[in-house]
């Protein structure tokens, strides 16, 4: 287990970060007195977990959040009911969007004239709001809405792109207590039905057509088919996404620019309401089964998102942030949430890797972006292309590097990063620089561990347990272990758990979800090893884990010896059922262009994961694939690939991104075999 040291925040950084205000703030608040002795991060986090409520109580305050407790100052932070029925600040009221369009972060200072959205097109069109055109918009859209018969608690679908309306619609809605959902617009009919089909919106808004990697694809039949069987094709508004004309074809009165006229002029209204309303429902990548619909109370949303973006981020006002995402995953809801630090969110529309695997980097030196958001995926690939091409630097662009001088976090996410992806960033991105790793989920539209500014980055591994969150890795029996891989479990509540599952009566698939395990400690599915430092290394989803000779492996630790191969791309490690009922372990690989798996290869593999890793993670039989199926977020689907790899059908093959993959996988393996 590596312990390489490859960043060290100086001390003029840990003083100025806002991690070092809020430690000197809990201690005088946990001493009733002046001390000029911070607690340690591992004192207080392990404050936070025994003291739950006390602890978010003080964060509330500290925050500065728009919470009104009504007669009661002193408002009960937490049921007495055992997770998941707990409840947050009942009695108190709060308003989401009063957060983003009014930040607690800029109180007393008017940001009406600074930009609050930088909307960033592939084919370099930039469209800018500042907070005060985003008050406009908002309650512009909110008064449409209201006309349109939108009341509290009903549903409002969007299938978009990561446009600036997402998060004006978003806004809306959270403003008049309405419920929003969203899904990005390369989603298949199907995927998509599977999602907002149960849920029912009362309007949908749609995105006639999309670009991706410099093409533009029409969905104007798919969003027909799914109007029918949702809101109707009289309640679905047409939005432009700026980069193309509005489709003529399309019904005048339902285009966004027309429709928003209803609420032209009106004044902005922020609905008082409950801590614990819906504020927005995401959903699971349905890789197994129907995609949970998992609705998020607005109170845990906004405590969570703040403490993560303040504490763990270090995230200020004035700040650019971009995070590479699109509306069908849960850090596009992060992102938006970055609005309650008085910052500059910054939103991608496209591919990553148009025109070059660079562009995200150029967007980050051109903006003078300061907190990046990327993929793991998105660094092995930019490691990869590099080093294929022997370019230094970002692809040895000199200047794209020295642009990228704003830059203080580079935040990683989606599946693990191995130990040579993060000293990739620091040998050929920027040497100065706080590289977290973060870990979490849909579920809790949040973080379980992630970053701390003020410690230093060790390869491989992700700093510490977000605030708050008392994380642990346990064995089969429940028990706690450090330095081996366990299964992620939390003991305690916090406030991004989930409100509950749509229409899940007695919440009995929250339950089988989550607390089937060890009854009242969330069991999240996520092998995970926590050392005796106190550092984290995610290994992957554990019903994807590897069995042979009973032996449990996880796939991230054969995947990350395949880092040292450069005939290597991508590939997924699957179990293959024995006929004596054991497993062995198949490789399935992508290769670079023109390279074929011969038996010289085949043993550079294999020589190197023994080496690596050792003998029992060495794989039986190693295939070559064109390509891996993904869900929509960019995630390797292992089951699948294991289904099919067992003679297994998949049922859910609108869920992903490229389900081609799945025949080709199926014919290569057949050929193989």
């Amino acid at each position: 287990m590596s312990d390489q040291v490859l960043w060290q925040p100086t001390p003029q950084r840990i003083a100025e970060s806002n991690m070092t205000a809020f430690e000197q703030a809990l201690t005088k608040h946990i001493n009733n007195k002046h001390s000029s002795v911070p607690m340690t991060y591992q004192q207080w986090h392990t404050y936070s977990t025994k003291n739950p409520a006390e602890f978010w109580r003080f964060y509330l305050r500290y925050s500065g959040l728009p919470v009104a407790r009504g007669e009661d100052p002193n408002v009960a932070v937490l049921s007495d009911a055992p997770m998941p029925e707990v409840r947050w600040f009942e009695g108190a009221t709060v308003n989401y969007a009063e957060a983003m369009l009014y930040p607690p972060a800029a109180a007393g200072k008017d940001i009406s004239e600074q930009t609050a959205i930088m909307g960033v097109h592939e084919n370099g069109t930039v469209r800018r709001l500042t907070y005060g055109e985003l008050r406009t918009a908002v309650a512009a859209c909110a008064a449409a809405l209201q006309s349109a018969g939108v009341v509290q608690g009903d549903r409002v679908a969007a299938v978009m792109g990561n446009v600036p309306e997402a998060v004006i619609l978003l806004c809306a809605c959270a403003a008049i207590g309405a419920v929003f959902s969203s899904c990005s617009p390369d989603f298949g009919e199907q995927a998509a039905v599977a999602r907002f089909g149960q849920i029912q919106p009362k309007l949908l808004f749609a995105q006639p057509s999309y670009s991706y990697h410099g093409r533009r694809y029409d969905i104007v039949p798919m969003i027909k088919k799914l109007a029918a069987c949702t809101a109707g094709w009289e309640n679905t508004i047409f939005i432009s996404d700026g980069a193309d004309a509005e489709n003529s074809a399309l019904p005048k009165q339902q285009q966004w620019q027309h429709w928003l006229q209803a609420g032209a002029g009106a004044p902005l209204s922020l609905v008082p309401l409950p801590f614990d309303h819906p504020l927005y429902i995401l959903y699971s990548s349905g890789t197994t089964g129907m995609p949970k619909a998992i609705v998020h109370r607005t109170g845990g949303v906004m405590l969570k998102h703040h403490s993560e973006h303040y504490l763990h981020s270090d995230i200020r006002p004035g700040d650019y942030v971009f995070y590479y995402t699109t509306c069908g995953w849960m850090m596009w809801n992060w992102l938006v949430s970055v609005l309650m630090q008085a910052a500059t969110i910054v939103l991608y529309e496209g591919s990553p890797a148009y025109p070059s695997l660079d562009i995200l980097w150029q967007v980050s030196a051109r903006y003078g972006i300061t907190f990046l958001g990327v993929s793991a995926r998105f660094i092995q690939s930019s490691r990869v292309a590099a080093e294929s091409t022997n370019a230094t630097g970002v692809t040895g662009n000199s200047s794209t590097r020295a642009g990228l001088s704003a830059l203080r976090t580079i935040a990683s996410t989606g599946s693990p990063l191995s130990p040579a992806g993060f000293e990739w960033v620091y040998q050929n991105i920027r040497e100065d620089v706080h590289l977290a790793s973060i870990s979490g989920g849909t579920d809790i539209v949040g973080c379980f561990m992630l970053g701390n500014p003020n410690h230093p980055v060790i390869a491989g591994q992700i700093q510490v347990p977000a605030a708050g969150v008392d994380v642990a890795a346990v064995d089969e029996n429940g028990e706690v272990v450090y330095d081996q891989p366990g299964e992620l479990i939390s003991r305690v509540p916090f406030p991004s758990m989930p409100l509950e599952f749509w229409q899940d009566e007695q919440q009995q698939r929250y339950r089988a979800a989550y607390f089937s395990h060890l009854p009242g400690v969330w069991w999240h599915g996520d092998m995970l090893t926590v050392t005796r430092s106190g550092g984290m290394i995610v290994h992957g989803r554990s019903d994807a884990t590897l069995n042979p000779g009973g032996v449990r492996i996880g796939s991230a630790d054969i995947y990350r010896p395949l880092e040292q191969i450069p005939e290597v791309l991508d590939a997924a490690a699957v179990g293959k059922k024995t006929e004596d009922g054991d497993e062995e372990i198949w490789l399935l690989v992508v290769l670079q262009k023109g390279l074929t798996l011969d038996e010289e290869l085949q043993t550079k593999i294999k020589s190197v994961i023994r080496a690596a890793a050792s003998p029992r993670h060495v794989p039986r039989r190693i295939v070559a694939v064109a390509q891996l199926p993904r869900t929509r977020s960019g995630k390797t689907t292992e089951l699948a690939v294991g289904d099919i790899v067992n003679g297994r059908t998949v049922n859910n093959r609108a869920v992903m991104a490229n389900p081609e993959a799945l025949d080709e996988i199926a014919a290569a393996i057949k050929t193989e075999c």
